[in-house]
């Protein structure tokens, strides 16, 4: 069961490239920006093998209770990484802070900060595919969106064309995004390969709530593994949460703890939902409301509008704004406000629902987002013979994006797959 996710129109018009991302993990490097302009820089994980990198501990002379580290991983879900380091402190993973969320398939470095830590046992840690390091002592810790953006270097490779077709489109692509492309959410945003997020965060704003667990645990995409496929149709098929403690493979960690919630309470669904960790639990509204706008993008390129400003918009920095859906939103006038109400009514859905009495922690406020994103720093960095795939190129590409923004939305704008 694969869901669409809103993303539907092109904001450039110079012929794609093609090609393939991710095809290998260092393909994909993001280096988170802090507040103050630090770029957080991929250096363990520059190479073919995790460099050992000389460690800065320095001492709490002031006895703050926040260290802050930068955290570089390989291939690694965040969440995993947090879990493998407060496992080895035997500590909360409520003790751990950090901005934002990063690609797992990838080499990402951020910060973190982990609250009154074991700092002798701190040094010790080791991971194959994490390096901590640049330890400083604060009075805060981190907290998502305290970042300014993040930068990226992607490869894009299997690419059919010739090398001058491939820096002609690219370079023109690149001029045509200084003047914008749509905002929108990207596919991580929904999910892994299921890409239902949205649809269970719709359920749980409807206050479907077994709706929204079974959906969770049930639906399927072709791209899973056998097991897990077979193992989410029996249950779909029997509703029989003992024997799919038995069926889910144990690498599926978060299905199994809910499912053994299930087992203990067949009908406490909003208290299987908080088996998983708090960052996962916001994601199913957060993915909804990017749902609706991106729906509310495509409405506005569909009405002719696009991405400029009209009458009735409600601007941020200059650019227009478009709904994140919650139960104080304040929306648009004029045309805009009569898109977004149209947005919602297609859906069935009320702002007032957006408050979750029964599982406050999915309830939401509502916010705006520019619907316009302007990529910075833009460059084609290489053009060469992709190694892996013979008669085929490769294009390496880097850019800034603000805090929120999505590099398969700059992506696909080049490749236009």
């Amino acid at each position: 069961m694969i869901a669409l996710t809103g993303i539907k129109n092109y904001s450039t018009f110079s012929p794609g490239i093609g090609g393939r991302i991710k095809k290998r993990i260092d393909d994909f490097k993001v280096e988170e920006i802090s507040p103050d302009g630090k770029v957080c820089e991929i250096r363990a994980f520059a190479g073919i093998e995790k460099k050992e990198l000389e460690k800065q501990w320095p001492e709490n002379s002031e006895e703050r209770e926040h260290l802050v580290l930068e955290l570089e991983k390989f291939n690694l879900d965040l969440n995993d990484a947090i879990r493998r380091i407060t496992r080895f402190l035997g500590v909360s993973r409520k003790r751990i802070g950090f901005a934002g969320m990063k690609d797992k398939r990838g080499i990402t470095c951020q910060r973190i900060s982990v609250w009154t830590p074991d700092y002798g046992k701190l040094k010790e840690f080791n991971s194959r595919y994490i390096d901590l390091r640049f330890g400083s002592w604060a009075d805060e810790r981190i907290d998502l969106g305290m970042l300014k953006g993040n930068k990226f270097e992607v490869t894009v490779r299997e690419i059919g064309l010739s090398e001058k077709e491939v820096r002609e489109r690219i370079e023109q692509c690149f001029k045509e995004m200084k003047g914008g492309i749509a905002n929108y959410f990207g596919e991580q945003r929904f999910g892994g390969i299921r890409q239902i997020t949205h649809l269970v965060g719709k359920q749980l704003v409807e206050r479907d709530f077994e709706g929204a667990i079974m959906l969770y645990l049930t639906a399927t995409s072709p791209g899973e593994e056998e097991s897990i496929k077979n193992a989410r149709i029996q249950l779909a098929e029997t509703k029989n949460f003992s024997e799919a403690t038995k069926a889910f493979p144990v690498k599926y960690r978060y299905e199994r703890s809910m499912i053994h919630h299930l087992c203990k309470y067949p009908k406490d669904f909003v208290g299987a939902f908080k088996k998983l960790p708090k960052q996962l639990r916001y994601m199913f509204t957060h993915a909804y409301q990017s749902y609706l706008f991106n729906k509310i993008i495509n409405k506005r390129i569909e009405a002719g509008i696009g991405l400029k400003e009209i009458e009735g918009d409600i601007l941020e920095g200059g650019i227009p704004t478009a709904a994140l859906f919650g139960f104080e939103s304040e929306l648009a006038s004029g045309k805009p406000g009569e898109i977004e109400r149209e947005a919602l009514a297609e859906e069935g859905i009320e702002l007032k629902e957006f408050q979750v009495k029964e599982f406050s922690e999915v309830s939401s406020k509502g916010t705006r987002k520019q619907i316009a994103l302007f990529p910075e720093k833009l460059e084609l960095k290489a053009v060469e013979e992709d190694e892996f795939t013979e008669g085929k190129l490769k294009a390496m590409v880097s850019f800034y994006l603000g805090k929120g923004n999505y590099a398969t939305t700059v992506l696909r704008e080049i490749m236009k797959n």
